[in-house]
């Protein structure tokens, strides 16, 4: 068994390694756009234009290349912070289905929604009489609300805490509310995310067979795995057990966290039952449990009377007892602690292992 340093040092690696394990694609769309719009936001402000997602300039002067261009790179740093925290909690899904088939959406999505702003453009300007083919908002944005169609169907609601009666907080609420903020971030980005949504459900219900023209070829998947893998993948710890890929981030990091806990837990015992060893003695339980010692000798001296008016001891769960003794605890030791404890397992153990 390791040591309770290396324990520690083991848990802060893990945690380093929960953020971007296994999800080299959600890596690079965190990086390389952001890196690219603070570029463009800070240092060339006069190559934005270039970069600008301008459907009037496609339609009118057939600048195709805007509707890549413009769809890559946000040029304004709030749209870029909010996307990358979504790609970030998103990234589930890449490690559920694989980087072939997480990109494979998101090109899907991407293509798909171009198609639907272009359409939705059209709408507004013959219903309203509005012309917004010129002011939509740049940025891999579509593809990013389109992940929340699979969020929505497959991720399921774990309930966090009740606030005004029926309505309560769950694992997605910060999700939503995040998705929510970026919404309402600009006058007609409702028109690219509105188009994402929808590109979203038609690739995630299979529509027309999209996920099958729209996907990324096996040979081009290795070819960037190999070219690119090395760049962005983050590297798996060795020595650790593997862990069920839990429904959402919360859960994953909780299963990975509690396993975690169980070393260090272990490891931490190990270490107190050596110096208890070493002192040759047993737990101090004046110093954990004063007021119970002092309870007790005061009904020591007061004799049988005063055992008589004395409440009857806790009873004690047998199951936590052989849990406790099942960790290398005395029995006695046990019994003290759970009925200190008001029969509260975590609160003995962490009273067994301090002191």
């Amino acid at each position: 068994m390791m040591s309770f340093g290396q324990a520690a040092e083991w848990l802060c690696g893990e945690v380093r390694g929960l953020l971007l394990n296994k999800a080299p694609l959600s890596k690079s769309l965190l990086l390389v756009p952001s890196a690219l719009s603070l570029l463009l936001t800070l240092l060339l402000p006069h190559c934005q234009k270039l970069f600008a997602y301008d459907l009037h300039a496609v339609k009118n002067d057939f600048q195709v290349w805007r509707l890549i261009c413009g769809r890559i790179v946000c040029l304004d740093l709030k749209d870029t912070f909010c996307s990358s925290l979504l790609i970030y909690n998103f990234r589930i899904f890449e490690r559920r289905y694989g980087s072939r088939k997480f990109a494979s959406f998101l090109l899907g999505s991407w293509v798909l929604s171009a198609l639907f702003d272009l359409i939705l453009v059209e709408a507004v300007q013959y219903l309203v009489g509005v012309t917004v083919a010129n002011n939509l908002p740049s940025g891999f944005l579509a593809p990013v609300f389109a992940l929340f169609v699979p969020f929505y169907r497959s991720i399921p609601r774990v309930q966090v805490a009740h606030i005004l009666g029926p309505l309560s907080i769950t694992n997605k609420t910060l999700i939503y509310i995040l998705g929510l903020q970026l919404f309402t971030s600009g006058s007609h980005i409702w028109i690219v995310a509105i188009s994402g949504l929808i590109a979203g459900m038609c690739y995630d219900r299979e529509v027309f067979q999209v996920h099958q023209v729209l996907r990324i070829p096996g040979s081009v998947a290795q070819f960037f795995s190999w070219a690119l893998g090395p760049v962005f993948s983050s590297s798996e710890p060795t020595s650790e057990a593997r862990v069920g890929m839990g429904a959402t981030v919360d859960i994953q990091r909780q299963q990975r966290m509690e396993q975690l806990d169980r070393q260090l837990m272990l490891s931490q015992f190990a270490h107190v039952r050596r110096q208890r060893q070493q002192q040759g003695g047993m737990i101090n339980w004046n110093r954990l449990f004063p007021p119970l010692r002092q309870r007790r000798n005061i009904n020591y001296q007061d004799g049988p009377r005063s055992e008589q008016r004395a409440s009857p001891p806790l009873e004690v769960s047998e199951e936590q007892v052989a849990r406790l003794m099942e960790m290398g605890f005395s029995r006695g030791d046990a019994l003290e602690a759970l009925r200190a404890s008001n029969n509260d397992l975590n609160v003995a153990t962490n009273f067994l292992l301090q002191h």
